[in-house]
């Protein structure tokens, strides 16, 4: 169901464009890696993969499911709360494991933060915390980079300048991108696995970028 408000919601906020390395939608059970830069982006991913007939479960900040509405819509889904820094983070990768275990497709943000900056330029995905490459040593899944570019044009900054980007995205009507790279089995090694994952996320970036005309994919920032 989230997926499909997203899809419905997304083409009214840009032009939303899709690219793959393969003609195939990723194979079940496969963990997908997006980079994030907004708000936004988790409609756009969702309704991106949606067209290619994927509808993921999602690893999110359990604070999401204090949101009314999203809350039990994010509960229904069967989606993957995270509860950072307590006793509770690890049940997150036995659930999100379990759900590739059913075949299910898997989205998680390597860097599991958003940047802090204002503007509303594309950067290259941030440091990426470990338990991606936790979670891919456990359970065997194959890795899925994924690379979105444009959210940032329709919300970004201070709460203010967000609240004014989706309210003038209808009529702005930005372009957004999401590139899906070719799976990959990650390295040993948490580090070195890790690294690999960023690397080929902010590739995957880079082309997304280069599809909305951003000068920084093509500066090579």
């Amino acid at each position: 169901m989230l997926s499909r408000i997203a899809a419905a919601v997304v083409p009214s906020l840009g032009h939303l464009t899709v690219t793959s390395d393969h003609n195939a939608a990723p194979a079940a059970g496969s963990i997908i890696v997006a980079n994030h830069t907004s708000l936004a982006d988790p409609g756009v991913v969702l309704a991106a993969l949606l067209r290619l007939g994927v509808e993921p479960v999602v690893m999110a900040a359990a604070g999401l499911w204090r949101v009314p509405v999203l809350g039990r819509l994010l509960e229904r889904g069967g989606h993957v709360p995270v509860h950072r820094n307590s006793h509770r983070a690890a049940a997150a990768l036995d659930a999100a494991a379990a759900a590739l275990g059913h075949g299910r497709h898997l989205l998680i943000y390597g860097e599991g933060r958003l940047p802090s900056r204002d503007d509303a330029a594309e950067a290259p995905p941030e440091s990426f915390r470990s338990g991606l490459a936790r979670l891919a040593h456990a359970s065997g899944a194959p890795v899925v980079p994924l690379g979105q570019a444009g959210a940032r044009r329709v919300s970004s900054g201070p709460c203010v300048k967000q609240l004014s980007g989706l309210l003038t995205a209808p009529a702005r009507r930005p372009g957004l991108h999401v590139h899906v790279g070719s799976p990959l089995h990650l390295p040993p090694g948490i580090g070195e696995a890790t690294a690999a994952a960023r690397e080929a996320v902010t590739a995957a970036w880079r082309t997304a970028a280069q599809h909305v005309g951003e000068p920084a994919a093509l500066s090579g920032r």
